[in-house]
C-alpha cells in the first residue's frame, strides 16, 4: 500500500506527495573497499538536560557513540569531532576531547575500526589570540591531548591563524612545526569559507591556485608526516588539479559534497594510483552511510556502473543539504538521523536544528526518498508528520 502525506512546496503551498515504495540501500556484510572512506560524524544532543542550547554544550553519549558503531558495521571509518560534529558551532574543545576518548576506546572492540581527530585551535579566545606563536600553542596544546590518548590527527583549519597570520609563510610556519612534531601522519584538512566565513583566505591569499602552492610546499616538504589533505572547496576541478601534484604516497581526501562521486571513482590520471582517483573524509557519508557503503563495495569489485547507480542518486540530496548557506549542512545531516530511526529527537547541539526552513525538510524528505535512503518509510513518515505538525501542518 502506498504512504503519503502532505508537503510544502518551495512556493510555501501544500501538495499530496507519495513515496516511491522502493527498498531502502542495503550493503552487504563486510564489504571490502579499495577506497579509505572516512564519514564525519553528527553528535546527538541530550534533549533532556537543563542547559541553555545556545551557550552550553549536553551530548548524549550512549546515542552517539551508538552512532559511530553503526558506520563502523558499514565499513567507514569515523572522522571524529570534525566540523559536522559541529566543531566551532556549539561543540567545545573540552566535549570534542571527551567524544574522541570515547570513540577510540569504543573502536577498540571492532576489528579495523578507523578512527582520525579533529586537532585545532577552537579553545583559543579569539581576541586574545596576538600572533602566529600563540596559534602553534593552540595546536600543540590539542595535539598533546589527542596523541596521549593514541589518536590520529586530522589538522584542521584555524580560524586564529586566519585571523592574525600576515603571509603564506606564517603559515608555513605552522604548519612545520605541527607536522615536524606529529608522532604519526596527519590528515590536513582544507575547509573552505563556504563552510565557515572565518576561514575565508587561508593559506594567505583569496587566490585558491596560490593558496594550492603554499599547501603543496608544505607537504612536500614533510611528506613522511602528511597522509593525506582533505578539501572541502565545492570545486571538483580544483581538486583534481591538486591530486595530481601531490607527492608519492599522500593522498587526496575528497570533502566535497557537491560531486564525490565522480571524485571518487577518478580518472586514472596522475603520477601515481592514488592520485587517479580520490578517497573521501565526507560529512554527507553520515546521512548517506548505507549507500556510501554500498557503493564502495560495488566500486572495489570493479562494478563501476553499479557504483554510479547507488551513489548517483544521493548527490542531489547532498547538494540540497550543503546549499547555502553551507554551514548549516548538519541539521540536514542529524535531520536523516532522526528520519531513519538513529536517534529518539531532532535537537541539536547549539539549538543548531532551527537552522533551516519547512520547505528545507521537506524537498530533503522527498531527495532522500528519490535516492532510497529511508530506511523505515513508516517511521520516517511519521516523524516528518510530527515536524509538520509543529509548523502548523496537520494531516
Amino acid at each position: 500500500m502506498a504512504i503519503a502525506l502532505t508537503l510544502p512546496t518551495a512556493s510555501g503551498a501544500l501538495a499530496p506527495y507519495t513515496l516511491r515504495g522502493t527498498t531502502p540501500v542495503k550493503p552487504p556484510t563486510g564489504a571490502k573497499f579499495n577506497r579509505i572512506a572516512y564519514s564525519a560524524a553528527h553528535v546527538v544532543a541530550d534533549p533532556l538536560a537543563a542547559v541553555d542550547p545556545w551557550l552550553q554544550c549536553a551530548v548524549d553519549w550512549d546515542a552517539t557513540i551508538d552512532y559511530r558503531r553503526h558506520l563502523w558495521s558499514l565499513g567507514l571509518g569515523v572522522a571524529e569531532a570534525m566540523d559536522t560534529a559541529q566543531r566551532g558551532m556549539g561543540l567545545d574543545w573540552p566535549t570534542s576531547l571527551e567524544l574522541i576518548r570515547r570513540s577510540l576506546d569504543a573502536a577498540k572492540d571492532v576489528p579495523g575500526a578507523l578512527v582520525a581527530s579533529g586537532c585545532g585551535t577552537d579553545h583559543l579566545n579569539l581576541d586574545e589570540v596576538k600572533n602566529v606563536d600563540d596559534v602553534i600553542r593552540g595546536y600543540e596544546e590539542q595535539m598533546a591531548a589527542i596523541e596521549a590518548l593514541g589518536g590520529k590527527l586530522i589538522v584542521m583549519a584555524s580560524r586564529a591563524l586566519a585571523r592574525v597570520a600576515k603571509s603564506p609563510s606564517d603559515y608555513e610556519r605552522v604548519y612545520d612545526r605541527i607536522l615536524s612534531q606529529a608522532k604519526q601522519p596527519v590528515v590536513l584538512h582544507w575547509l573552505g569559507d563556504m563552510f565557515d566565513p572565518a576561514l575565508a583566505g587561508y593559506w594567505g591569499t583569496a587566490d585558491v591556485d596560490r593558496a594550492m602552492d603554499t599547501a603543496l610546499g608544505i607537504i612536500a616538504a614533510h611528506p613522511d608526516k602528511v597522509d593525506g589533505i582533505k578539501i572541502s572547496l565545492l570545486d571538483k576541478d580544483k581538486e583534481i588539479a591538486m591530486r595530481r601534484r601531490l607527492p608519492r604516497g599522500v593522498r587526496m581526501y575528497t570533502g566535497d559534497d557537491f560531486n564525490y562521486a565522480e571524485l571518487i571513482a577518478g580518472d586514472g590520471h596522475g603520477n601515481e594510483p592514488t592520485h587517479g582517483k580520490s578517497d573521501a573524509l565526507l560529512g554527507i557519508f553520515d546521512a548517506i552511510a548505507p549507500a556510501a557503503s554500498a557503493a564502495l563495495g560495488e566500486l572495489a569489485q570493479g562494478n563501476i556502473e553499479k557504483f554510479h547507480a547507488i551513489l548517483g542518486p544521493t548527490v542531489p540530496l547532498s547538494r540540497h543539504i550543503f546549499a547555502a548557506p553551507t554551514r548549516f549542512y548538519k541539521t540536514g545531516v542529524v535531520f536523516m538521523a532522526w528520519l531513519n530511526g538513529h536517534q529518539s529527537h531532532f535537537t541539536m547541539v547549539g539549538g543548531q536544528q532551527s537552522t533551516r526552513s519547512l520547505q528545507h525538510f521537506a524537498e530533503l524528505f522527498r531527495l532522500a526518498d528519490a535516492a532510497n535512503l529511508l530506511e523505515q518509510s513508516e517511521l520516517a513518515v511519521r516523524r516528518m508528520k510530527t515536524l509538520l505538525a509543529l509548523h502548523g501542518v496537520e494531516g
